[in-house]
């Protein structure tokens, strides 16, 4: 802050570790050495007059340099002092006239996330800010506060093999302290692991306490773990692991005796993060057993006060929640391969969203009680206004699956909305589920409907077209069931009623059959209650989210066919049918299939059961 090195300097980390002290600090420092006009912005006015005031006073009065040199009498008021023949002006983020007031060498703005986006149509308070140092050429604005929402994950660094945070989309976050942190040298506190002196970056994950325990429980059995080797750490080696810590960013090393080599990544922001497992004042125990009380009561505004100001870490909507976890889809697989069918399976369902340049799809199995199998799964690439995809993909619904099972039902998502950009054209769904009325129906969810499913006849018209309009079948679902639904199946125990399924290998028999990005896909959205409405809300904790679409169109789909009741034991024989690959694989201009790959030598079984025969009968009949 003093080498006028940066433009600016940001620091995140939790509630209670210093900050302000830190700008005290800094504050004297640059009155008594090279006095200049300073400017401290505040979150709100009582923040500024009831408890940074009286410490900067108490500061200017005990230092002994400065002591003398602070104007008295009617020179000195509540929001601007006198120092040295400088004014430090006090402002808060919520008054755009005393931010445009003074010019200043040296601007603070504490607690950034606590202020208004938009002061008074002014502008953001950080531009007017920054304003304020235009006629100095050493001109620093050190920006400090505790994070608030962001969708942050982990990376591990290439360079140092440390775990830092991930540089996410801006579009993912809101809180603004963690953009400005993102935009700079992102430097992490790191310490030493006392077993294996690698070092590492403290965070929540890295705690462990009992499963299932109580937050009293946690307090006194919370540990922590190191990454690297697994080793425990107590309490009572935080002081220790302080002392022997160290900022790193990404991009630099750092070997077992602290030493830290390398450049920091270029950037006229030098940013710094640090864990408020680091603070001195607060247990790990305290610490989780605040965040275990704030998940007890299903209080998404207390879980996120408990990770922002316990932990310094951005929180995630729904996070308190019960949400699985990608690594939860992903304990899902099975031993079988893409394309290939289980014989439980009995009826076939797809489920397709729209984008403005491809297609993602879905096309699951379904067996009795509605337990289900992922079938296959892919993007279909090209301009969704134009004929080609959609080609593409009648061709895949159309094609026979192992044993000459069919797809009885494909749901195709048609919400389009003029605000999303990659949203794809109505008008084009329309038309496909026309001219394919027996098998595509166009759906439009809902967040809140009475029944899970109610059909509607609709009149549409070509986009631009003067045609008469035609009839069409829209199917309106309750978004929040189906989602729902897709979430508690994944929760369940595989062999359970209605266990959802996923294969673990690939079409070739490589074990590479589930993507994590498929898995990241299928918990992209978390379900939270709304406080003002007291209604349920989905809330987005990555960006992708297209494949748990598709598996609530599917399982929407699978809803209108009764799954449900197909009856416990019902299972297909097996046959000599090759298991065929993927559809997305298929050459689109060739009507001759692709040479199959053998299929997995299976148990002899006889005899067809009539409910197999039903349901082979009917999806003759709908495929004739």
């Amino acid at each position: 802050m003093a080498s006028g090195k940066y433009d600016n300097v940001v620091a995140a980390m939790a509630a209670q570790m210093g900050k302000t002290d830190l700008e005290l600090d800094c504050i004297g420092h640059r009155l008594d050495q090279r006095p200049a006009p300073i400017l401290y912005v505040g979150p709100t006015r009582d923040f500024v007059t009831d408890q940074f005031e009286p410490r900067l006073t108490a500061l200017l009065d005990e230092a002994k340099t400065l002591k003398l040199k602070v104007g008295r009498g009617k020179k000195v008021k509540k929001t601007r002092k006198m120092v040295a023949g400088v004014p430090v002006r006090l402002a808060h983020g919520g008054s755009s006239a005393a931010l445009k007031s003074d010019p200043a060498a040296l601007a603070f703005v504490d607690e950034y996330d606590e202020m208004l986006a938009n002061i008074k149509g002014q502008g953001d308070p950080l531009g007017l800010v920054k304003a304020r140092g235009d006629t100095y050429a050493d001109f620093v604005t050190v920006v400090t506060s505790t994070p608030s929402q962001g969708l942050i994950e982990t990376e591990v660094d290439p360079v140092s093999g440390l775990e830092f945070w991930k540089v996410a989309d801006p579009n993912d976050i809101k809180s603004g302290i963690w953009k400005l942190f993102q935009e700079g040298t992102r430097y992490h506190w790191v310490w030493p692991c006392k077993h294996c002196r690698e070092y590492f970056v403290p965070r929540f994950s890295c705690l462990d306490y009992p499963k299932g325990a109580t937050p009293a429980q946690a307090r006194r059995n919370t540990t922590l773990i190191c990454p690297h080797c697994g080793g425990v750490h107590h309490d009572s080696d935080k002081e220790l692991m302080n002392d022997a810590g160290t900022y790193i960013a990404p991009g630099q090393t750092i070997n077992r005796n602290g030493y830290v080599e390398g450049a920091p990544p270029d950037s006229s922001t030098c940013s710094f993060w640090v864990s408020g497992l680091a603070s001195p004042f607060r247990t790990w125990g305290e610490r989780v057993e605040r965040y275990l009380q704030a998940v007890a009561t299903g209080e998404d505004d207390k879980v996120q006060t408990a990770i922002n100001a316990g932990f310094g870490e951005c929180f995630a909507l729904g996070a308190g929640g019960e949400i699985p976890e990608w690594e939860e889809v992903k304990a899902k697989c099975l031993p079988y391969r893409i394309g290939e069918v289980p014989r439980e399976v009995l009826r076939v369902t797809a489920g397709i969203d729209v984008q403005k340049r491809s297609l993602y799809w879905v096309i699951r199995g379904w067996g009795a009680s509605g337990s289900s199998w992922l079938l296959d799964f892919g993007q279909l690439y090209g301009p969704t206004n134009e004929d080609d995809v959609w080609d593409q993909l009648a061709r895949m619904l159309m094609t026979p699956l192992q044993d000459g099972l069919l797809i009885e039902r494909a749901f195709v998502d048609s919400g389009f909305r003029p605000d999303k950009p990659e949203a794809g054209d109505m008008h084009r769904v329309y038309r496909f589920c026309r001219d394919y009325s027996w098998l595509a129906y166009a759906t439009k969810g809902h967040d809140t409907q009475t029944t899970p499913v109610r059909s509607a006849q609709i009149e549409v018209k070509e986009d631009g077209a003067k045609k008469a309009p035609h009839s069409l079948m829209l199917m309106h679902l309750n978004s929040d069931h189906f989602k729902s639904e897709v979430h508690s199946r994944v929760r369940l125990q595989p062999g359970k009623p209605g266990s959802f399924h996923l294969p673990t290998f690939a079409s070739d028999g490589a074990p590479n059959g589930i993507t994590e990005d498929y898995c990241r896909q299928i918990v992209s959205e978390g379900r939270v209650i709304s406080p003002a409405t007291h209604k349920p809300v989905w809330v987005r904790r990555n960006r992708a989210n297209h494949f748990l679409d598709c598996e609530a169109l599917a399982a929407a789909a699978a809803y209108t066919l009764r799954v449900q009741a197909i009856p416990e034991g019902a299972v297909r024989d097996w046959s000599d049918a090759p298991i065929p690959v993927p559809r997305a694989a298929a050459d689109p201009d060739n009507d001759e299939p692709p040479p199959q790959p053998p299929r997995p030598t299976r148990p002899a079984e006889t005899g067809v059961s009539s409910l197999r025969d039903r349901f082979a009968n009917k999806a003759s009949r709908l495929h004739r």
